[in-house]
């Protein structure tokens, strides 16, 4: 297994955990691996692809993910191929039939392409070894993304001749989730491996902006004009206004989004994985399987729909370990947004309450004042860090705590008086003194709390009672409709046994100056021989441009900055390098080291 990593990978050691995986796997064991976006899952089952006799099929449900692995493992000398959608019958029979004559260890097929006829004669016949089963999350009703085309992998696993080693693999998974992929994939004594969440290059920040195009066109003044990244937005409509309104302000930016005809969405995606544009504004429906490694920021320009999405969706930043900002720009009205597409996403009144639920999860992480990274590994059921991380938005802040123990004393007072039966924007009405005629006709003029807090404003008490809630002194229902509801805590605090202590940062922002954050280190290239990497660089980018594929497929920043560092001028010295391996040498090493001759001699 070290021989392979090294030969076809150009590494010298695996990453923490995986090698105990290979081994289980090679090992004949199934396996449920749950392990960060970035953490290298692949390595975990084409090192075990190319151990095993015959075929292994990884079933994805990602068309952009299949297509770029499957390049960057023939890139690296491994025979792979993908069946999808995206091809055409020609090229579908062609596959078919290079399968068949064994001419490849690893096939990529979508999970609807699993029962069709053709395929489900074909892998009767097959020496399936290994069935990798990636975004395993799919297949559980209560994930973020569940697809019931994954529910036909049992039924096509049971048809074929021999049982095959089953490996799932996903990044975010609840004991929910967890439990969904062991019963419905059937995984017999599986070897369970739980990665931390936790990825400490990742800087998480939520902000409360009062007008949130101000504030992010504040944010970009203070960003290196090459760093690329993710704006999603929750609508088509709004990706587009917000796109315009970058490109006239002169920023390198694309939209994409599901409206645009297939033929525009590729355009935009190649020209973010050559760098021709630094900036995509989209939708969630960019970026299932995008694996640019250098992806500097992800900017949640809404609230997403849950956790899961929000962790998944943020964690397509800094998959080269290098350190990146995670930015939710939060504003109450998103939660409408959200809600509407649940709404019109699901007639399942069971997964619709699910989803709400999850939903509110997320409400509350965007108002806590405690570790970001902490919360992420509470919701996935991680044991809660002894220590906070010390670099998340929450961690940094060093605003003003103010004793808001008096105004929450009034504001649950409230709540009670009108006897736990409204949602937040009512009471407030109730607290503010509203004469609006649903207060008059339901009476709620006459509580004792009428008014009581007629001095603050709507944001400021909505802020202070989304504040309650996510530190848990307040609850709240996951209807369509949520009611605020007391509890032991909030007892103590309208006791006087417990004080209420909010920073001034957990209110809305007018500007991005009133939040102050630190780096952890150095951005960018900072290498001795910065016009050597330079040159590299636009190497990188014609071969890319010439084979059509991303970037990291020919050689990874990390890679271009070693070459430029330890200027290797033998086969020997480059093969040397962390990442490239033989075949890649083969392919590319004599026009990279052309140009360190010629650069350093």
């Amino acid at each position: 297994m070290h021989t392979i990593l090294k030969k076809y990978f150009g590494y010298d050691a695996y990453r923490e955990g995986q090698e105990s995986i290979i081994e289980q796997i090679v090992s004949g064991q199934d396996a449920l691996i749950i392990m960060p976006t970035g953490g290298g899952k692949s390595i975990c089952y084409q090192v075990p692809a190319m151990m095993l006799e015959g075929v292994t099929v990884v079933i994805s449900p990602l068309i952009a993910l299949m297509k770029d692995q499957v390049e960057a493992l023939l890139q690296n000398g491994i025979p792979a191929t993908f069946l999808n959608s995206s091809i055409t019958a020609q090229e579908m029979r062609t596959r078919l039939e290079g399968i068949s004559q064994g001419e490849y260890k690893l096939v990529y097929i979508a999970p609807e392409a699993l029962m069709t006829s053709q395929f489900t004669r074909l892998s009767r016949h097959l020496n399936i070894q290994l069935v990798a089963v990636d975004e395993a999350h799919c297949i559980s009703q209560w994930g973020h993304d569940f697809r019931p085309s994954y529910k036909n992998i049992s039924e096509w696993i049971d048809q074929l001749g021999k049982r095959p080693i089953i490996a799932a693999f996903t990044a975010t998974a609840t004991k929910e989730v967890r439990e969904d992929i062991l019963e419905l994939l059937k995984l017999r004594d599986p070897f369970v491996k739980i990665s931390g969440v936790k990825r400490e290059n990742l800087i998480y920040k939520v902000i409360r902006p009062t007008k949130k195009y101000d504030y992010l066109k504040e944010w970009f003044e203070k960003v290196p004009k090459e760093h690329t990244g993710i704006i999603y937005c929750a609508t088509r409509k709004t990706v587009e206004s917000l796109t315009d309104k970058l490109k006239k302000e002169g920023y390198s930016v694309a939209a994409y989004h599901a409206g645009m005809s297939t033929e525009a969405r590729n355009k935009t995606q190649d020209a973010f994985m050559l760098d021709k544009k630094q900036i995509i504004v989209a939708t969630n429906a960019f970026g299932m399987g995008i694996d640019k490694p250098d992806v500097r920021f992800v900017i949640h320009y809404n609230m997403p729909k849950n956790m899961e999405a929000y962790y998944q969706e943020a964690g397509r930043a800094g998959r080269d370990g290098e350190e990146s900002e995670c930015l939710l720009m939060y504003d109450a009205s998103d939660i409408v947004k959200q809600k509407l597409l649940i709404a019109q996403g699901t007639n399942d009144p069971i997964r619709y309450r699910m989803m709400l639920s999850n939903l509110q999860a997320l409400v509350q992480y965007c108002h806590t004042s405690a570790c970001l990274n902490g919360e992420i590994m509470r919701y996935f059921g991680e044991p809660d860090p002894e220590t906070q991380c010390g670099y998340c938005g929450n961690c940094l802040d060093t605003s003003e705590l103010i004793d808001e123990t008096l105004t929450s004393q009034k504001l649950l007072s409230c709540v009670y008086r009108v006897g736990q039966r409204y949602g937040m924007n009512l009471v407030i009405d109730v607290l503010r003194g509203s004469k609006a005629q649903r207060i008059i006709d339901w009476k709620l003029n006459e509580v004792s709390t009428y008014g009581i807090l007629k001095e603050k404003s709507v944001q400021e008490l909505k802020d202070l009672t989304m504040f309650l809630i996510a530190e848990g002194y307040l609850s709240i229902t996951t209807d369509e409709f949520p009611v605020l509801k007391l509890n032991a805590l909030s007892q103590e605090i309208l006791k006087g046994q417990r004080t209420v202590m909010m920073k001034q940062s957990q209110r809305h922002v007018s500007s991005s100056k009133s939040k102050k954050t630190k780096s952890k280190k150095a951005k960018g290239h900072t290498g001795s021989n910065p016009e050597l990497y330079n040159a590299l660089v636009d190497l990188r980018r014609t071969l890319a441009e010439e084979k059509r594929v991303p970037l990291y497929i020919i050689f990874s920043n990390a890679v271009i900055e070693d070459i430029a560092e330890y200027t290797p001028k033998t086969k020997a010295e480059f093969i040397e390098i962390k990442g490239i391996g033989e075949k890649k040498y083969d392919l590319y090493g004599e026009r990279f080291m052309e140009i360190v001759r010629a650069m350093t001699s």
